[in-house]
């Protein structure tokens, strides 16, 4: 496995930085890549020059040279010269390992491009990482391999061959954009004939269970593992509960820091969910900063401009509390979330089925009245009844 340092900013409380530290090493084992060691730098802001100060990067060069590390990744975005220079510092002519400096948002687009399956998803993740590449085009930069196929580094190919790469991906990003707006074009056309159906999206933070919960409820097989951001592709099924059918779609799930090209590339895909009638707010509520996740996801949802839909906030993983000898806080913690907007609250365990009656009674009497929305008319004196 590839081995690499970590590096972060240090937030006043130890703790945060420490979350912060564990998610970055859980996206670089989902990339396939091993943590070695941790540094932290204590700065109020990060060096313009190289993000951190000299006697850190002299720390982190010294543990990557003895240590033989081939990547060093940092929790934050860099910018172009600081990626140019960190290269430039940790790379020395009499190395044979050459060391490749990721940051945040490009380690999140390696993790995209591993896991689209579809056209639409593929060419969403090329395109955000080519418009994350076109500024950071060095003579050290080797990431570019990625886009063509893996041919190599290129050291030696001096200043007019890196203005060839950058007319060569302004055109490639010109042809994902029209590519892109034609599959739109399609998915408009496939929503606007399910206008007469209520819709249903599960959002939430990544790893949160969402899939899970989604082949529970739609008794269908959509991949489900315990990593980061397992599914990146839409996926739609039909469910009904009691007698009321309704259409219900798992995203791609929320992360801090998401990279603002891929929410860009990804905005025909998240349709599904500002186009949503009802959002199932999927949280681990055993995670010790789920409060933080929880956040992330509202101001994300606010941005695509889904911050107004009618949300079920779903507690799950209450499983894990219990297993930790700690108790579910059950009405005292709903009563915390509606004071912060979130009307409906129910906790379950899609990994033990539990609570999930509750659930469905919850989701179907919100069904049910979006429903009667779309048919106001409905035959006279019908009652939904609900049943699992």
């Amino acid at each position: 496995m590839i081995k690499a340092v970590l590096v972060a900013l240090a937030d006043r409380n130890p703790e945060i930085t420490n979350e912060h530290l564990d998610e970055l090493a859980f996206l670089a084992e989902t990339a396939g890549i091993e943590t070695k060691q941790q540094f932290v730098q204590r700065l109020e802001t990060p060096d313009v020059r190289t993000f951190v100060g000299k006697g850190k990067l002299a720390e982190i060069t010294a543990f990557v040279v003895n240590h033989e590390i081939e990547n060093v990744i940092f929790d934050d975005d860099l910018s172009p010269s600081q990626l140019r220079n960190l290269e430039k510092e940790l790379n020395t002519p009499e190395r044979p390992v050459k060391v490749r400096v990721y940051d945040r948002s490009l380690l999140i687009l390696d993790i995209f491009s591993m896991r689209a399956q579809t056209a639409q998803a593929r060419a969403q993740v090329e395109l955000a990482m080519n418009q994350y590449l076109l500024p950071r085009l060095t003579r050290l930069w080797t990431h570019l391999e990625r886009q063509r196929g893996g041919t190599g580094t290129r050291g030696g190919a001096g200043e007019r061959e890196i203005e060839t790469d950058r007319r060569n991906i302004r055109y490639r990003i010109s042809l994902l954009k029209d590519e892109l707006e034609k599959i739109d074009k399609q998915r408009k056309t496939q929503r606007k004939s399910r206008s007469n159906i209520v819709r249903v999206a599960l959002v939430g933070y990544t790893n949160v269970g969402k899939s899970t919960l989604m082949n529970l409820l739609s008794k269908s097989a959509v991949k489900a593992e315990n990593k980061l951001f397992a599914t990146v592709d839409a996926t739609v099924r039909k469910v009904v509960i009691g007698d009321i059918p309704f259409l219900l779609s798992d995203t791609v799930g929320f992360i801090r820091k998401l990279p603002h090209h891929l929410i860009e590339s990804f905005k025909s895909t998240l349709d599904e969910v500002r186009e949503s009638d009802i959002l199932l707010h999927v949280v681990d509520v055993a995670h010790p900063f789920h409060d933080n996740q929880i956040e992330v996801v509202k101001n994300t949802l606010t941005e695509l401009g889904a911050g107004n839909i009618t949300t079920i906030l779903v507690l799950n993983k209450m499983d894990l509390l219990e297993k930790n000898d700690q108790s579910v806080p059950g009405d005292e913690l709903k009563g915390y979330y509606r004071q912060h907007g979130f009307e409906k609250v129910v906790f379950i365990s899609a990994e033990k089925k539990e609570n999930i009656k509750e659930l469905k009674r919850i989701l179907f009497e919100e069904v049910k009245r979006k429903h009667l929305m779309i048919y106001p008319n409905y035959v006279a004196g019908t009652e939904f009844v609900f049943s699992e």
